[in-house]
């Protein structure tokens, strides 16, 4: 069985193509520019030749993109936008318009000629198949596992950092485990709009079971994977990405903390701090929230002191992410987990993880493979 795993997040998209007829060392991967940098390449390009930009398309990640919109208003440029691309810089139209923006019809778009058209989408199966075909590869796959990180469509006037976390607890009160953050396409809760925009853009090609996650839990599922992780059933696992850090607390092999903030405005001892508040059972919500996080919850306030020494029976810190760099020099010494020797591929590894879980058809074969990689490690 082949499962495509792509996992989008903010610098790059990690590809892996998961094959269980094959060693997993075996199994082909790439790491390439994320969507909205690519996005952000091109608007930066009409930039730099004077151009207007007219952004098609559907709700995308944004970041980079939106600050190359940004740079290029103000430049001198115009930036249009159709209302499904527009949600990639705000789910508040009103507010993107305030922004410089122009959103404009579909059918406008359509007829307009006089600017820079850029296409806005998560995933470009196209151009996946193009770059797997200039090695002569044909990519054919039984499933497609695609993990984004999604705010969902908060109402006027909430936010969205409080929106996101009120449904990362009321998932985890419902199924206390990472792949609950994991959904087949026609499971989708409505409010997971960038998922179901990735699912529409997508329609029925490739005709394959389409599983949709939040990046950030994928990561930390994947992390599992590695065997000093796993064997540790009390442990702090953390994400640090790009863009976001979100960090469980396992107790017994259950969750029993969580906290959720946007990696650029933590330093590294506020990092090892919250971390270590956690592990204690002192951290609150408001703590994070106001410091422009998105929440904290902790279903269980007994102390879970972390220390990495082996066999202590006390907790252990795991890290995983592109800039888990932060923790370097952190006094709890993490563990930079790399699941199947691969640390970019963590959350490629728990999209995988995930598909199994939720599809019982398919778990036996791709757990009887990741077991027997396992072994090799």
């Amino acid at each position: 069985m082949r499962v495509l795993a792509i996992d989008i997040g903010t610098g790059t998209q990690d590809i892996l193509l998961f094959d269980t007829a094959t060693e997993v060392e075996n199994c082909l991967q790439m790491i390439m520019p994320s969507p909205t940098v690519l996005v952000a390449q091109q608007i930066r390009d009409a930039t730099a030749r004077g151009e207007d930009v007219l952004l098609t398309g559907t709700l995308m990640g944004g970041g980079p993109c939106n600050w190359a919109a940004n740079d290029h208003l103000r430049a001198g440029h115009r930036v249009f936008a159709t209302p499904r691309a527009a949600k990639s810089f705000n789910d508040d139209l009103e507010e993107v318009e305030k922004s410089g923006v122009k959103v404009v019809s579909e059918d406008e778009a359509a007829r307009w000629r006089a600017a820079r058209r850029v296409e806005m989408r998560d995933v470009d199966l196209a151009a996946i198949r193009r770059a797997f075909a200039a090695f002569g590869v044909d990519l054919e796959f039984d499933a497609l596992a695609v993990a984004v990180f999604d705010h969902g469509d908060a109402p006027p006037g909430y936010s969205d950092r409080l929106f996101r976390f009120e449904f990362l607890a009321e998932r985890l009160k419902a199924f206390n485990r990472p792949a609950t953050f994991a959904f087949m396409r026609e499971q989708l809760p409505p409010r997971l709009t960038r998922m179901q925009a990735v699912a529409n853009s997508l329609g029925d090609h490739p005709g394959s079971p389409l599983l949709l996650m939040d990046t950030a839990p994928a990561a930390v599922l994947g992390a599992l994977e590695d065997d000093r992780v796993r064997a540790r059933r009390d442990a702090i696992i953390a994400n640090i990405g790009n863009f976001h850090t979100l960090a469980f607390r396992f107790s017994a092999g259950v969750i029993t903390g969580v906290f959720e903030h946007h990696t650029g405005v933590l330093t590294a001892e506020q990092l090892e701090r919250m971390i270590a508040r956690l592990a204690d059972g002192t951290l609150t919500h408001d703590a994070v929230f106001n410091s422009q996080g998105h929440g904290a919850l902790l279903f269980d306030a007994r102390a879970q002191p972390l220390d990495p020494s082996p066999g202590s029976g006390q907790s252990f810190l795991a890290v995983v992410g592109p800039r888990r760099g932060m923790l370097l020099n952190s006094r709890y010494r993490p563990y930079f987990a790399t699941p199947y020797g691969d640390m970019m591929l963590a959350g490629c590894y728990g999209l995988v993880r995930a598909y199994a879980e939720l599809n019982e058809d398919a778990r036996e074969e791709i757990e009887r493979a990741l077991d027997k990689a396992r072994r090799v490690v």
